[in-house]
């Protein structure tokens, strides 16, 4: 039977491999996902693509251009403990099925409990399949799905997990714009640091009331800017206890990251695993303050991979601690190779060499 899915929006049939990406959950997994999804359409314009999640997380508002199937999956946590066994085999079995529908030829996972069910489907179906960790340290899905498949790749030397390393899948135009242009966006000029203070999405309410106290100790500086990520929800309250001199300001977010990575100086920011790589590719020198709740304390290995950055405990975190680490950074460098500039296209092609 023909599928919508087998067609190009021309109307074309799509005559080339199929792949099945389980990315879901938070943005962390399913970001690089959809930048694999658009390496392989660059390798290979025919593909078709099909995405597997959840409906608890991000995916049903981040998986936008590609087919997106949802299986009947709870988290590997404590609470969920009773139920997980059997929601696993039934999520895996619809996988299996899934993966006989779309008539995939190989399957990758991009970590989070989402993709365990994609990786034990493809065992069941007899299809390859590739798991990507992208922390130091795996997360319990990653250490389940490795062991039904001899393919691991990891963005960064991994404890716990044997692999090949290829870096973090990250999406193109991260380093697309000119200083020049970025800099005259964000107003500053150019004897100003641009410190950019970058919470995640919805913010980190840490990072920001630290932000808070070091614009007030600088208040009086006219060779420094701070700009907050506060996310939609804390922007107009945080301006409301920044002090009115224009050393600071808040937003809800950074349309622009290639503006953002263009303008700054300098970062301050969790360690998730694709903040990291981004700051890695960009040369950007970073405060880095781990989240104290990751699972295993993965954001503190993941952080201390990064050579041009300094590590603040969340436990220390304050204005005065910010103004510290601050100084013991290195000056931004240029641009380089860093392994995940191209880790998108890496990863595409070991999936298609996959395919049988």
């Amino acid at each position: 039977m023909l599928l919508q899915e087998d067609l190009h929006p021309t109307g074309a049939l799509r005559t080339g491999p199929s792949i099945l990406i389980g990315a879901g959950g938070t943005g962390g997994h399913i970001y690089p996902g959809l930048a694999l999804a658009a390496a392989i359409l660059r390798a290979r314009p025919d593909a078709r693509i099909d995405f597997t999640g959840t409906e608890r997380g991000l995916e049903r508002r981040l998986v936008t251009h590609y087919p997106l199937h949802t299986v009947d999956m709870v988290p590997m946590i404590k609470s969920e403990t009773l139920r997980f066994p059997a929601a696993l085999l039934r999520a895996s079995l619809q996988c299996r099925d899934l993966i006989r529908e779309t008539r995939a030829q190989v399957v990758v996972g991009m970590g989070g409990y989402s993709s365990a069910p994609l990786i034990a489907g493809a065992r069941l179906a007899g299809v390859p399949a590739l798991v990507h960790e992208s922390n130091a340290v795996p997360g319990r899905a990653n250490r389940f799905s490795a062991a039904l498949t001899p393919h691991v790749a990891l963005a960064m030397p991994s404890a716990g997990l044997r692999g090949r390393v290829v870096g973090m899948p990250l999406m193109p135009g991260l380093l697309g714009a000119s200083r020049a242009e970025a800099r005259q966006s964000y107003g500053v000029a150019d004897h100003v640091k641009l410190i950019i203070v970058n919470g995640g999405s919805a913010g980190a309410v840490r990072l920001n009331a630290a932000a808070v106290e070091l614009a007030h100790r600088w208040r009086d500086r006219d060779d420094v800017r701070i700009v907050i990520k506060a996310g939609a929800e804390g922007a107009d309250l945080l301006n409301e206890r920044l002090p009115d001199t224009g050393i600071a300001a808040a937003v809800p977010y950074l349309e622009r990251m290639d503006l953002a990575y263009a303008a700054a100086d300098l970062m301050i920011c969790r360690s998730g695993s694709a903040t990291v790589a981004e700051l890695d590719v960009c040369g950007m020198p970073a405060v880095l303050v781990p989240y104290p709740h990751a699972p295993h304390d993965h954001q503190t290995r993941n952080a201390r991979t990064l050579e041009q950055a300094v590590v603040l405990p969340d436990g220390d975190l304050s204005g005065a601690a910010l103004a510290s680490a601050i100084a013991a950074l290195p000056p931004r460098k240029a641009a380089h190779d860093s392994p995940h500039a191209d880790a998108a296209d890496r990863l595409a092609a070991w999936t298609l060499e996959l395919i049988k």
